[in-house]
Parts: C-alpha cells; sequence; structure tokens
C-alpha cells in the first residue's frame, strides 16, 4: 500500500526528488532507532535518554530530538517547574516505528559475528 503525494504521484523511496527519501533517511539512523526504543517504554528526561543510550553526544542527541520532533515523531513537553522538567515521548505515528526499528535492532544483535566474520575475510582478501 503506497501514500499518494499532494501531486498525485505515488511515494517512491527510489525516485531521487520523492520526499519519502527524507523519511527513509530519517528512520534509518543508527540515532533514530535507539532513540524511538528507548522511548518505547515510555516518556523519558532528557539525562534519561542521555543515560539508556551509550555513545550519544549531547549535540547529537538534541538534533536528533529536534528532528523527531519535526517530523512528528517525538513530543518534547515542558513543564512549569524550577527548574524546567522535559520529557521526550514517542506519538502515535513514532509508535508506529517501535516494531519495525526493534527488528533491525533485534537483527543487529543476533547477527553481529557473522557480519565481523565477514569483515574479517574481505579485509583479508582485499590484503
Amino acid at each position: 500500500m503506497l501514500a499518494w503525494l499532494p501531486d498525485g504521484r505515488p511515494a517512491d523511496v527510489y525516485s531521487a526528488p520523492c520526499p519519502s527519501r527524507a523519511a527513509l533517511d530519517r528512520i534509518a539512523d543508527k540515532w533514530t532507532a535507539l532513540i524511538v526504543g528507548a522511548l518505547s517504554t515510555g516518556t523519558k528526561r532528557y539525562a534519561e535518554l542521555r543515560q539508556a543510550i551509550e555513545g550519544i553526544s549531547e549535540k547529537m542527541l538534541t538534533q536528533t530530538l529536534r528532528s523527531l520532533e519535526r517530523d512528528g515523531l517525538v513530543t518534547r513537553t515542558v513543564h512549569p517547574t524550577v527548574p524546567p522538567k522535559v520529557e521526550y515521548g514517542l506519538t502515535e505515528l513514532g509508535r508506529t516505528l517501535e516494531a519495525p526499528l526493534a527488528a533491525v535492532r533485534d537483527w543487529a544483535e543476533l547477527h553481529i559475528n557473522e557480519v565481523n566474520e565477514a569483515r574479517l575475510r574481505y579485509d583479508t582478501d582485499q590484503a
């Protein structure tokens, strides 16, 4: 089932000018996969996300959260406290990514040894 663009054409990620490419770029990003996974258990504060996702810089976490919010995948809620309490959560649209991105994360964990072996064989053959 395809989505139809406002100009009457079907969405096609293989077409360079199709805006679905930008959506693919967003969801294929490793930080997006990890943030969606971290938020799949419920809303989290910035520091909780940073702690849950080892290796992500503050800059990358901030940029990715802003992009996810812009794309309608994440909500940012500011509570009027001192200091302000900010929480992030998945929108209904963001929740549609939980299963596909969980499958990608699971695949990476399940097949990492095979990938590493293939890389070693390739690197050895190239030497």
